[in-house]
């Protein structure tokens, strides 16, 4: 898609309302040009001494009138465009957020956030600025010059000598065609360094705990300082070419007036041209002059908004590399049985399986346990479950359907995924919690907290459920964030439940009710529980052992103990770590525990 693509969509469908805008301007802009006009009647009787009261009068009055109707004129064109930008704005950042949730993780891994903010932020309202600023000079720029032209012809003014006072500025095109995509380019570079500072602010923000706990603030200072002087200095470079194109312009109006002044005060001295003929034609020349320099200072602006137009037009063209197939149907996950057969996985950007020949069945209402070393696959197997990465075809069915020929949607909605590193926003925990269905923030939103065992934390709090959390929910401890991203996921009431190591941050009493209570309330439902503790998995119906991506090992509980393999040395040495008090160390090292959980923990720091 070209640059212009997106704009030339937008004023076709407001072509009338841009077509009013640009009428009104250019009716106050060929008002205007009567303005030298009347000057240089009013110089020519002043001259011959045949001014009166009333001419004086008449003259104020139509001075008075061309200032007022132009005012008025072009003051409504610009509010009529203006309000078009706006609205050309919002769009655009509606359809660029579209577009972001559209994406797939792929894309997210190899683009940060800041890099988004840029685009939505930094491109979008410089094409804003260029079409609002843009068409208002645009348009006053192109007829007043043509208007003021066309009054210089028919006025006293030889044609030999307005021709040769324009004759300067027929060097105004060669220096669009050189100067115009130095400019782009150049503003290319600009925002895509911007990008980069944004990205960087958003990362030294993110950590600024990390920073201030390791005292490393001049080592950020220095990298944020680096990004910001990348765009210092190619901002300058952009500067330096916009100036001297932008003051190329005016030059050739000045070498126009110049020539009026000497070629036209040697005709006027001689008598071929009236003083008021001259007077009107070096005005008419410093109205021109106007233009000159506006149709400099939009074809700057336009250069610059192409490469963002650039930037946008490429981000648009993305296409998801997991999306829905054309043919796609709904998928059935209630009462659905789950089958992995033959799974083999790799990143994009890793040569090495992050998954190799993963079979398994897990019939409708069981649990099943996965547990495995931190790299061995586990997080993996759950995001091809949900499609955030595209499993090989043939490869995963839920109700006998390869999920790959599901439509996201009722994949999705069907599948509840609680993660290790649950995300809060910075809303209250009841909103937070009813994120699936924002309508009911009622019984169930207490249920769910009960259910996940964070209901007593929230309601030891001063607003309880109403409680504002911070940004990512860090006024709250690491525990309490993770019990409340597990209500949300409790909440969500999907027949097929995924637990990515949701209960590892809590202590081994806490873990002991929270699985309890999962027991209870998912009785007849599919459930997947991913974690690193024993604890949290012997009670699954089969549980399964990854090691570097492959099954190791496979089997109940009880079955996988007696096997006396890679499952019975984990429990044995977390058993010994339980023996050696590291409860204790866990409840204190997360900020758990009864006395702990009655209040957020900013206000405990």
């Amino acid at each position: 898609m070209k640059g212009t693509a997106l704009l030339a969509t937008y004023f076709r469908r407001n072509k009338w309302l841009y077509t009013l805008a640009v009428a009104v301007m250019a009716a106050g802009n060929m008002i205007y040009a009567f303005y030298p006009r009347v000057l240089g009647s009013f110089t020519d009787e002043l001259k011959q001494s045949g001014l009166t009261k009333h001419s004086v009068v008449a003259y104020s009055i139509e001075l008075l009138v061309i200032g007022v109707a132009y005012g008025l004129l072009f003051g409504v064109g610009q509010l009529l465009n203006h309000r078009l930008g706006r609205r050309f704005e919002a769009e655009i950042r509606e359809k660029l957020f579209a577009q972001f949730t559209r994406l797939s993780e792929a894309y997210f891994a190899k683009h940060g956030v800041g890099k988004w903010l840029s685009y939505v932020l930094s491109d979008v309202s410089s094409i804003r600025e260029a079409i609002c600023g843009g068409i208002n000079q645009l348009t006053n720029a192109t007829f007043l010059f043509i208007t003021s032209v066309v009054m210089m012809a028919a006025s006293d003014i030889p044609a030999r000598l307005m021709l040769a006072c324009i004759a300067p500025m027929l060097a105004i095109p060669v220096m669009v065609v050189y100067f115009g995509p130095m400019i782009r380019r150049r503003s290319h570079e600009v925002q895509e360094a911007i990008a980069g500072m944004t990205a960087s602010a958003e990362e030294q923000f993110g950590g600024i705990r990390v920073t201030k706990t390791f005292a490393a603030e001049r080592t950020a200072q220095q990298r944020f300082g680096e990004s910001v002087n990348r765009v210092k200095q190619k901002q300058l470079r952009l500067v330096r070419t916009s100036s001297l194109f932008q003051s190329a312009i005016p030059f050739s109006g000045a070498l126009s007036l110049v020539v009026a002044i000497v070629y036209g005060g040697y005709m006027a001295s001689h008598g071929h041209l009236t003083l008021g003929a001259f007077v009107a034609l070096t005005l008419y020349l410093r109205v021109v002059m106007t233009p000159l320099q506006q149709f400099g200072t939009v074809i700057n602006r336009m250069q610059q908004a192409r490469a963002s137009l650039d930037r946008l037009n490429t981000l648009l063209g993305e296409t998801p590399d997991v999306r829905d197939a054309d043919d796609a149907v709904e998928v059935q996950t209630e009462e659905a049985d789950l089958i992995v057969e033959r799974l083999t996985f790799s990143y994009p950007e890793s040569r090495r399986p992050a998954l190799q020949d993963i079979s398994f069945m897990l019939r409708a209402g069981e649990t099943l346990g996965i547990v495995g070393r931190t790299g061995s696959g586990k997080t993996t197997l759950a995001k091809l479950l949900l499609r955030v990465y595209e499993p090989p075809a043939g490869t995963i069915a839920i109700d006998g359907t390869d999920i790959r020929t599901a439509t996201l949607a009722s994949l999705r909605e069907g599948i509840g995924y609680v993660p290790q590193d649950g995300f809060l926003f910075s809303e209250t925990l009841r909103d937070n919690i009813a994120f699936a269905d924002r309508t009911d923030t009622g019984q169930r939103v207490e249920a769910a907290a009960k259910s996940a065992a964070v209901y007593d934390s929230i309601i030891g709090f001063p607003d309880g459920f109403d409680t504002k959390l911070g940004e990512r929910g860090l006024t709250l401890s690491g525990g309490q964030r993770q019990r409340t991203s597990l209500a949300r996921g409790l909440f969500k009431a999907a027949p097929v439940l995924i637990l990515d190591d949701s209960v590892s941050a809590v202590d081994a009493v806490t873990e002991t009710r929270i699985i309890e209570q999962l027991r209870e309330g998912r009785a007849g439902h599919t459930t997947i529980v991913i974690a690193h503790r024993i604890s949290a998995v012997k009670h699954a119906d089969q549980i399964i052992v990854l090691e570097e991506g492959r099954i190791a090992e496979r089997g109940t509980h009880d079955e996988l103990t007696a096997l006396g393999g890679r499952y019975a040395s984990l429990r044995a040495i977390q058993e010994e770590g339980a023996d050696d008090g590291e409860g204790e160390q866990q409840t204190e090292r997360t900020g758990e525990g009864p006395a702990a959980d009655q209040q957020p923990a900013a206000a405990r720091r």
